[in-house]
């Protein structure tokens, strides 16, 4: 259908003023990016200030930050300014939205076009046209038969589950792999494993384990495995309504999973009536392929899939047998309008900037990183240790993967200028989410060059 070109709204973005004004601001912001080209220390007279900021913060919300970390609203690229002035590169990324970096042009000029708009949040009674663009373009891209979006991943995750019990029901039971994480409400805390994120919680879900993909012993893992879901299956015939599936175990350690371990599983479940949820809050946009399940070549098992984080807009995708009845998906808020103008300026930009593919961004990006760490693990093999990652989800193991000296060495690399994250346990790993749109392969140099003298420090 051809969109209307005579509506008030397309004279109001077309308006002269409006496109003067965006030049102007972009003209202010990138004159000031120009100041942000590399890592500096904090400026002596801003500790004060940036602690007192963040002091006051942690007592606010009721509990600390994991860095000292409070952005001062700009940065360039993978490098963001702190409140004590101090100048990093982060490549953990917000735990994965900032896709294209900070400050990128992108996506204050979308952020502009929202500003103007008519409402700030859109939900069950308000969709613009944007929202259904968006959602043509996800479906087109997973080829999926619905799209329902909501504010965050772990809802998008909730949505899911829901679909699948209602389509099921009565079967009241889910599997995930061991080390899943899914989120922290109440449903998804009694998935993800660990223990801590339920202390005090009532069980609401029922939930049995599978042991995940083991690279060092591909088919004694993938045979286990199956014993152990076999086994689930035999012993409650009928009452799994799903299956929550990470194809990269993300909080877990960065451990991507492979098509012949995961072809025997989907076999398994489809057989036994179990509905297929992708959870791809982490890995969508991150792996060779737009979706994991689509990496790894499995399309046709997937019932459910979910994304978030990159996308700005989170969202459950299912096909049309899950179509929910009347009244079970239904939500005030599925997300601000600057996040759905945001989300289409990312999308667009991975469809049309040679991310994908053998030779895409993505493997490039992946390839520098591995380049690099391989060549540090052979001078140091007490240094560092691979895996190393899939994709723009990179990780190494520093000094064996002691859970307490990984935390101070990501501390330590924050003081050096270079965020990281943690991930996983026995071995505790260092993880990076790359903001794919932003970085150059100098910066890859740099960034590892930081890395290896830092696991030098601290090893002394």
């Amino acid at each position: 259908m051809k969109e209307s070109s005579s509506l008030i709204a397309d004279d109001l973005y077309a308006d002269p003023r409006i496109l003067q004004a965006k030049q102007l601001i972009m003209e202010a912001v990138t004159d000031h990016q120009k100041k942000i080209q590399h890592i500096a220390p904090p400026k002596e007279f801003l500790k004060a200030y940036s602690n007192h900021l963040l002091a006051e913060y942690e007592e606010l919300r009721g509990g600390k930050l994991w860095y000292p970390f409070v952005g001062s609203g700009i940065g360039n690229g993978c490098l963001v300014e702190l409140t004590d002035g101090s100048i990093k590169y982060d490549l953990i990324s917000g735990i994965g939205v900032h896709y294209l970096g900070h400050s990128s042009p992108l996506l204050i000029e979308s952020s502009i076009d929202a500003a103007i708009s008519d409402t700030v949040m859109q939900g069950n009674l308000q969709q613009n046209r944007d929202s259904i663009e968006l959602a043509r373009m996800l479906i087109e891209r997973s080829h999926m038969d619905h799209c329902f979006f909501s504010s965050s991943g772990v809802m998008a995750n909730e949505n899911a589950l829901k679909l699948a019990f209602q389509k099921k029901s009565p079967a009241y039971r889910l599997l995930a792999f061991e080390h899943a994480f899914a989120g922290r409400t109440w449903a998804l805390s009694q998935i993800t494993d660990k223990p801590a994120f339920r202390e005090g919680l009532p069980a609401n879900v029922f939930v049995d384990y599978v042991p995940f993909y083991d690279p060092e012993h591909p088919e004694e893992s993938t045979a286990k495995a199956l014993e152990v879901l076999k086994t689930h299956l035999k012993r409650y015939p009928n009452q799994y309504a799903a299956m929550l599936i990470e194809f990269v175990q993300g909080e877990g350690g960065i451990y991507p999973g492979s098509t012949a371990f995961f072809t025997p599983l989907f076999n398994l479940l489809k057989e036994a009536g179990v509905t297929i949820i992708a959870d791809e809050i982490q890995t969508f946009g991150r792996t060779p392929r737009l979706f994991a399940f689509q990496h790894f070549g499995l399309d046709s098992y997937i019932d459910i899939a979910t994304i978030g984080k990159l996308s700005h807009v989170c969202a459950t995708l299912f096909t049309k047998e899950f179509k929910p009845r009347a009244g079970l998906l239904s939500q005030t808020f599925t997300s601000s309008t600057t996040a759905v103008q945001a989300s289409l300026k990312i999308l667009t930009e991975l469809f049309e900037g040679s991310y994908f593919g053998a030779e895409g961004k993505i493997m490039q990006i992946q390839e520098h990183f591995f380049k690099n760490f391989s060549a540090i693990e052979k001078k140091s093999p007490d240094l560092i240790k691979g895996p190393y990652g899939i994709g723009t989800m990179i990780a190494f193991t520093p000094f064996d993967g002691d859970s307490q000296r990984t935390a101070h060495f990501a501390q330590a690399l924050f003081k050096a200028g270079v965020m990281s994250f943690i991930a996983g346990t026995n071995p505790t790993r260092i993880r990076f989410l790359i903001p794919a749109g932003a970085i150059k392969p100098h910066e890859i140099d740099i960034v590892t060059s930081i890395i290896e003298h830092t696991l030098i420090q601290e090893k002394e």
